[in-house]
């Protein structure tokens, strides 16, 4: 997978902020899509996988139980 795309949870990455679960969702997308800015005619395409797969990651690392990290 991408190298550049880090590991958000806990506790690995203690804090987590908005800014770095999008940057995740658009690495990850630019990857999969091997496009690092779409074409004006798949833009609307490209930043919907971007949402959707930040909505994904941030639901993920909500409820994600890790033993011995202090969360729920």
């Amino acid at each position: 997978m991408c190298r550049s795309i880090k590991t958000l949870r806990a506790p690995m990455t203690p804090e987590v902020t908005e800014e770095d679960i999008r940057a995740a969702a658009l690495q990850y997308v630019r990857k999969v899509s091997g496009f690092r800015a779409p074409a004006a005619h798949n833009r609307a395409v490209f930043e919907e996988a971007v949402e959707a797969v930040t909505e994904a990651t941030a639901h993920l690392l909500e409820h994600l139980q890790v033993r011995g990290a202090g969360r729920a």
